[in-house]
Order: C-alpha cells, then sequence, then structure tokens
C-alpha cells in the first residue's frame, strides 16, 4: 500500500423503482445493476430454464443410451477447482442415477490441459464406451477424433470460449456455443454439468423412471460443489450464479456440505456456519487448486468424494500443506518478478508485461501473474519453461482488456507466434516456442496498446461512497455479510472515509491494527493486511482508507471492523 490512494470514483445506481426494503442494500444493490426484486430472490424456481441450452437433446440422448446399454462411462476433467468440483459432481451423480462411473484427470505436467490424443490413449485402457468431457473439450479437436477414431463416443461439456471450429463430439454442451440461447454465458463447467443432470432428470421423470422403483437423486445436494466452483473460477455473478451460490452457502452454513468441504474450511481455521462466497475464493479454493498446481488434482477429488469426515479431513490436511508450499514458492518468484519490474526502466510506458525465470515453477505462474497484475495496473503474462522448447504462460488481465481477445489478435497478427492459447476476459493461458520470447513480449505489449482504452490503464479504486455514522455498526456488517453473495462482477461493497487515528501497531509482521474515530467521536477497530513498513505507523493524525466493513469473531465474541484494502496517512 503506497503513501497516495488511486483515484476514487462512486459507483453510479440503476435507474428505475427500489429492489429492497433497507435503503443501503437498495443502493448497493442497483449501484450492481439490478433492476428488479426478482434478480435478488435465490429460490431455485427461479433458475433459468435448461430447455434453451443447445445441444442439451443430444447430450440427455447420450446418457439415455448409456443407461440403457450399461456403458462404461469416463469423466475427463480438469486440473483447477472447476474441474475438480465437475468432475466429483459427474462421478456421483450420473452414478446415483445408475451409471458404472469413473474419473480421469489429467497430470498438468505430464499432459496439459484438455482432451488431448494422449490423455485419449490413457483413456482407452480403461475401455470406456463414452468419454464426458467437464469443463474442457470444446478446443479438444484431435482429442475428439482420437476417441472416436477409437469407437468411443465423446459428450463434451465446457463452458470456455470456443475457437472458430468444434469439435466433431457426439454432443457438445457449451453456453458459449455459437447459436446457444442459454441467457447465462457466464456459467462455470460445473454449472453446465448440472443443468445436464437437471435435463436428465426431466427427461426420466417423463418417462415414468422413477415411478418403476428407482430412486430419484437430490440434486440440490450437489449444490456446495456448483457454488465453490462458480465463485472459485472466478465467472461472472449473474442473478442465475449468485442464487446457485447462495443455495450452496446455505447448505454449508447449515452443516449438510459434503465433509470435504467442511474439512477445508476446517483446516484453514474457518467457521464453516458462517461460511461467505469470499471463503470459496480466499480459503477453499486456493487449497484445492494447490493440488493441481504442485501435485495431482486426483488429490482434490477424492477429498471432494469422501464421505468418512475422518478421511476427509486426512485429505484436507494434505492439501493445507500443498497450499503452504505454494505459497512458499509464490513469495520466492515474487520477489523474481518484483527484481525484473524494478529494474524496468520504461515500466510507465509498458502496456502488457511479459516475465520468465527459468526456474520458475509452471503450477504457480498464473497466481503471480495476478499478483504483478494487481502491482502496476497492466495485463500481465508470466512464463515458465516446459518440455521440447516450449514456454507456457498463464496470463491475467484487467477490467477494458479481453485477454482471449487480445491472443487471438496477436495470433492473426503474428501467425505462428502462439502454439497454443484460450481462455476468458480475466485468465487464460497459451503456449510459445522459447526462442519467440522477445517476440511476445514486443506483441502483447502492442495488442493491449491496440485493443484496450487508455483509461482503462489508469488505476481507479471504484467505491460505494461513505457511510453514515449510524451505519458503522455490528448489525450492518452482519446484514453484508450475509447480503451478498458477493464475487465477479457483483462486488463485495467497498466504502471510503477519512478517520483520525487513536492508536496503531504492527501485529503479525506486516499488518497494522488501528483504532479510528470519524467526525462525530465514534471509535472504531481496523485492520489493513500487508502495509507498507516504510509508512506505517505513521505520524500523521488522519488516514483517507478504502474499507470493507464486517464482523470480526475472536473467541465467540462479534465486533464490528473495518478491513482496510487501501489507505494513505494524511496530515
Amino acid at each position: 500500500m503506497s503513501a497516495d490512494l488511486p483515484a476514487i470514483s462512486e459507483r453510479t445506481l440503476a435507474e428505475g423503482p427500489a429492489v429492497h426494503d433497507h435503503p443501503l442494500l437498495d443502493r448497493l444493490y442497483r449501484a450492481r445493476g439490478v433492476t428488479a426484486a426478482v434478480e435478488l430472490d435465490s429460490q431455485l424456481k427461479h433458475l433459468l430454464p435448461w430447455q434453451s441450452l443447445k445441444g442439451i437433446d443430444a447430450a440427455v440422448d447420450l446418457l439415455q443410451q448409456a443407461l440403457q446399454h450399461r456403458w462404461r462411462v469416463l469423466i475427463v476433467g480438469d486440473y483447477d477447482v472447476d474441474g475438480a468440483t465437475s468432475t466429483t459432481l459427474a462421478v456421483e451423480a450420473l452414478s446415483a442415477f445408475g451409471l458404472d462411473v469413473d474419473f480421469l484427470l489429467p497430470n498438468r505436467f505430464e499432459y496439459g490441459y484438455g482432451l488431448s490424443p494422449e490423455i485419449v490413449e490413457l483413456a482407452l485402457q480403461q475401455a470406456p464406451d463414452l468419454i464426458i468431457t467437464v469443463d474442457n473439450g470444446i478446443a479438444s479437436l484431435d482429442g475428439v477424433a482420437a476417441a472416436k477414431a477409437a469407437g468411443v463416443k465423446v459428450l463434451v461439456t465446457d463452458h470456455h470460449l470456443p475457437g472458430e471450429q468444434l469439435p466433431d463430439a457426439n454432443a457438445v454442451l457449451n453456453p458459449n456455443q455459437p447459436g446457444c440461447k442459454f441467457p447465462s454465458k457466464a456459467a462455470c463447467g460445473c454449472t453446465v454439468m448440472f443443468y445436464l443432470l437437471i435435463a436428465w432428470r426431466a427427461r426420466l421423470r417423463e418417462s415414468g423412471w422413477f415411478e418403476q422403483g428407482h430412486r430419484e437423486p437430490a440434486l440440490a445436494d450437489w449444490l456446495d460443489l456448483v457454488a465453490l466452483a462458480t465463485v472459485a473460477d472466478v465467472v461472472p455473478l449473474d442473478a442465475n450464479n449468485r442464487r446457485l451460490v447462495q443455495q450452496g452457502l446455505a447448505r454449508i452454513r447449515a452443516g449438510r456440505a459434503r465433509p470435504g468441504i467442511l474439512a477445508l474450511f476446517e483446516v484453514a481455521g474457518r467457521d464453516w456456519r458462517h461460511a461467505r462466497s469470499q471463503d470459496f475464493g480466499f480459503v477453499v479454493g486456493p487449497r484445492l487448486n494447490a493440488a493441481g498446481r504442485l501435485d495431482d488434482m486426483t488429490v482434490g477429488v477424492q477429498t471432494l468424494l469422501a464421505r468418512d469426515p475422518a478421511q476427509a479431513r486426512q485429505r484436507a490436511a494434505e492439501l493445507d500443506a500443498l497450499n503452504r508450499e505454494r505459497r512458499s514458492i509464490e513469495r520466492s518468484m515474487l520477489v523474481d518478478a518484483e527484481r525484473y519490474l524494478d529494474d524496468l526502466s520504461d515500466l510507465e510506458n509498458r502496456n502488457g508485461h511479459v516475465l520468465f525465470e527459468a526456474d520458475w515453477h509452471e503450477g504457480v505462474i498464473g497466481i503471480l501473474a495476478s499478483r504483478v497484475k494487481d502491482r502496476v495496473h497492466r495485463p500481465v503474462i508470466a512464463m515458465a519453461a516446459s518440455d521440447n522448447g516450449l514456454l507456457k504462460g498463464s496470463a491475467r488481465s484487467i477490467a477494458g482488456f479481453h485477454l482471449r481477445d487480445g491472443l487471438d489478435w496477436m495470433a492473426s497478427q503474428c501467425p505462428g507466434l502462439l502454439r497454443k492459447f484460450g481462455g476468458h476476459a480475466m485468465a487464460a493461458g497459451l503456449t510459445i516456442e522459447a526462442e519467440r520470447l522477445d517476440e511476445l513480449r514486443q506483441w502483447f505489449d502492442r495488442a493491449v496498446s491496440e485493443l484496450c482504452e487508455p483509461e482503462a490503464l489508469i488505476p481507479t479504486i471504484v467505491t460505494d461512497g461513505e457511510l453514515q455514522a449510524a451505519e458503522l455498526n455490528l448489525e450492518t456488517a452482519l446484514l453484508l455479510e450475509t447480503a451478498g453473495p458477493w464475487g465477479q462482477n457483483f462486488p463485495e461493497p467497498r466504502f471510503h472515509g477519512r478517520w483520525r487515528i487513536e492508536s496503531q501497531r504492527i501485529v503479525g509482521e506486516h499488518h497494522l491494527k488501528l483504532e479510528l474515530s470519524d467526525p462525530n467521536g465514534q471509535v472504531v477497530d481496523a485492520i489493513a493486511f500487508n502495509i507498507e513498513p516504510s509508512i506505517w505507523p505513521t505520524q500523521k493524525p488522519y488516514l483517507d482508507g478504502v474499507y470493507q466493513l464486517q464482523c470480526n469473531r475472536y473467541r465467540g465474541r462479534e465486533s464490528v471492523q473495518l478491513v482496510f484494502n487501501d489507505l494513505a496517512p494524511r496530515d
């Protein structure tokens, strides 16, 4: 945190009638684009209908055939949280419907991402009749072709943006494929799989299947997985996604989640009874992701599949240890990245940054890119050495620059530069030949310069304005805690203000504990994490800052606390 704050702007409210009875919540919701109260209703009856998903009938047909002919079904997932939860959902739910199901997760260091021909060769050892991809497959043209050539049917379920050509699968389910009219393009991979289950259940109900003595699975039992995937995969929280997350959170808070998720809360020292959507992104998600980043995501899926609480806790402890190792590696890599930035004479003139060190860990470069992106407020690609003279990269962006579109532009402008690429607006992956690193640096900087509006490159903090003195209390903090779920494109409320510093001290290594007073003399506790030790503590009497109003729980006591994201001392 620097001595100066970036420019602050306040969110503008959507025009129209009130959407909530509480004045503060009404202001917050309308500032996030909510225009009707029904958008805030989390009941499952308001979920978008499955019928508008292109390919849904063909996908259900395949499941029907698998059930009728007793096919062996193999789930091929991805090595991130969305992939692990999608795999768990597919294995458990399809088994509950009566299918013979197993799963295969590619090791990112041996096989890379998606249904590649190499993964198909490995999958064929299990003699599947049907391969179902979850959270991948939309770009796996060669892999799908290899599977079909071997006589295996393929059902692709994915949510990533497709290329110009779709795989020749027996069915493709992806809300982002051309011609799909499903309104929520922000569905994650786990949600796509969940919708396939909803559609299949409807088909079985219609045929009278469950009236013939077959047990009907309760799909709501898997909403904890869908909620975790939605937040951890950082997809926009549109109304449909918020309903799914809210329902999943309700199950967790009631202790009705799977043992593995509850165990992940516990090893992190968090109380699942007060679970928030932010815990998926900052507590549970990173521990699951650590398996795919450093080892094998199979242990993550095994944690989620565990039915015995003791086994779940053991697995969760393994993931927690991997996450600590990941943080240690990340800290070392961040030192290298900061050295690169400090040595860069034209830092302010670079619009896109490409970083590389020969010994960087391929599984951690995505986190590194995100950390550097936050520091320099520029799109960043972090590269790591791979096999056969190739470099693999993970990119993170800022609002205003669509990463996948930018990479697509680079591929068209400089054919052959990118061996492979794919992703979303804010995150993407790519592969290049090692000798073309300097070219990548030039073209990425040029892509950002060409495609990103200059205003987007100016750091700005967007807040929800100031809170009144009467709102600075525990009641408001608890209200905000349950008013979400907050996440991507529906951010947790942040407020700004000026405070008098009554006391300040360092806790831990780099955290600042404060007592502050407002102009009315009301005193409130506050904390700022990872402060700049050359600035804090300060001799100045005031501070300007941007904060979140939260409930601090300690030894059974609840109190209100300001958690500062940015702050600067003032005279």
